[in-house]
C-alpha cells in the first residue's frame, strides 16, 4: 500500500532528524562508545525486534533505520506498521538484523525518537478523532521542543492533524503585544500588509482577539485568517454568527480532549492546540534480542 505523502518526511524534516541522530549518538557513544557492551558480548549477528508496550500511532521509523545506518551499514530494519499505523500493546512493529554490538549501541537513541514521535502522533490522533465528522481542521502551534519543529510537526500529521505556520516568518500572526505596540489592530493589520509589500511576498494576516470588538476590528481591517482566543463556548458561537464565514476563524486556548468537539460543533474552520507537541506522553517501546548468532562458532547460541 502507498504511502501518504504527508506520512514522508520532507528535505527540511530529513536533514533535522540527520544532524539529531548525531548528536544524540555522539551524547550516548562519545569516545568509548558501549562499553557495557564491549565487555560482554562476543562478536555476534543478532535479530531483535521492537515491541510496542502500548497502545497508540507508529510514527519515526525513518529514524530507527537512520540511527542504525549511521552506526553500521550492516544494519538492517524492517518495519511491519507504516508510518501513521496504528499499533496494539505487545505487538512486534519492526525487526532489526545486524552486529550485536551495532544493535544494542542504537537502541536508546533509536527507541527515544519513536517513542517521542510515536507519543505526539498518538494524542494528536485523540484529538482529530474528536473532530470526526466535522468541517473543523486540528492545528498544531509553536510549542515544539526545540531543534525538533519539522519532526514534530510531521508526527502531527501522522497523527491526523494539520500544521499551523512554521515560525515567525511563513505568516503574520498579529498578538497581543504587536497590537498594544502598534497601537491598534487596524494600524497593526495595516504595517503588515506595507511589510509585506516591502518583502514581496505574498503572506496571510492573522490576527488574535480576545473579545467581539476585537473581531468586528480584524474583520473590517480585512484580515485572512481571526483567531478567537481563550473564548467561551458562547463567546465563540457569537463570533461565529458575527463573521458568517466571511472570514476563516480558528480557536486557540486551553483546548482539551473535553471541550474540542463541542468547539468544533460551533462551525469555526480551525482548532489550534499546543498540547499535542509539548503534553504528549511518550509512546512505550522496548527491543528484545530474538536470536543471536556467534560469528566465531558458526552456530546459533
Amino acid at each position: 500500500m502507498p504511502v501518504d505523502s504527508k506520512h514522508q518526511m520532507d528535505g527540511a524534516c530529513l536533514s533535522e532528524l540527520e544532524r539529531l541522530i548525531e548528536w544524540a549518538l555522539r551524547e550516548d557513544l562519545a569516545d568509548l562508545g558501549d562499553i557495557t557492551t564491549q565487555a560482554t558480548i562476543p562478536e555476534k549477528a543478532a535479530q531483535a525486534a521492537i515491541i510496542a508496550k502500548s497502545d497508540g500511532v507508529v510514527c519515526g521509523a525513518e529514524a530507527v533505520r537512520v540511527t542504525f545506518a549511521r552506526l553500521d551499514r550492516n544494519v538492517t530494519v524492517d518495519f511491519f506498521r507504516q508510518e501513521a499505523e496504528r499499533a496494539a500493546f505487545g505487538d512486534k512493529i519492526a525487526n532489526i538484523t545486524g552486529p550485536a554490538e551495532s544493535l544494542l549501541s542504537g537502541e536508546r537513541v533509536a527507541l527515544n525518537f519513536l517513542q517521542r514521535l510515536s507519543g505526539i502522533a498518538t494524542l494528536t490522533s485523540k484529538f482529530a478523532e474528536q473532530l470526526a465528522g466535522t468541517t473543523t481542521t486540528l492545528l498544531d502551534t509553536r510549542k515544539t521542543t526545540p531543534g525538533w519543529r519539522h519532526l514534530e510537526k510531521y508526527a502531527v500529521r501522522c497523527g491526523g492533524g494539520s500544521n499551523h505556520r512554521l515560525g515567525l516568518f511563513d505568516m503574520f500572526l498579529i498578538k497581543e503585544n504587536h497590537i498594544a505596540a502598534a497601537g491598534s489592530i487596524p494600524v497593526a493589520v495595516a504595517r503588515c500588509r506595507d511589510y509585506a509589500q516591502k518583502i514581496r511576498r505574498q503572506l496571510l494576516v492573522e490576527v488574535e482577539t480576545r473579545n467581539l470588538e476585537e473581531v468586528k476590528q480584524a474583520l473590517d481591517a480585512g484580515v485572512d485568517r481571526i483567531m478567537l482566543d481563550n473564548m467561551t463556548i458562547g463567546e465563540i458561537k457569537k463570533a461565529v454568527e458575527l463573521v458568517k464565514q466571511r472570514v476563516p476563524l480558528e480557536v486557540s486556548g486551553n483546548v482539551n480532549l473535553q471541550n474540542v468537539a463541542p468547539i468544533a460543533a460551533t462551525g469555526v474552520d480551525f482548532i489550534s492546540t499546543g498540547a499535542i507537541t509539548h503534553s504528549a506522553p511518550a509512546m512505550d517501546f522496548s527491543m528484545l534480542f530474538e536470536e543471536a548468532i556467534d560469528f566465531s562458532l558458526g552456530n546459533k547460541n
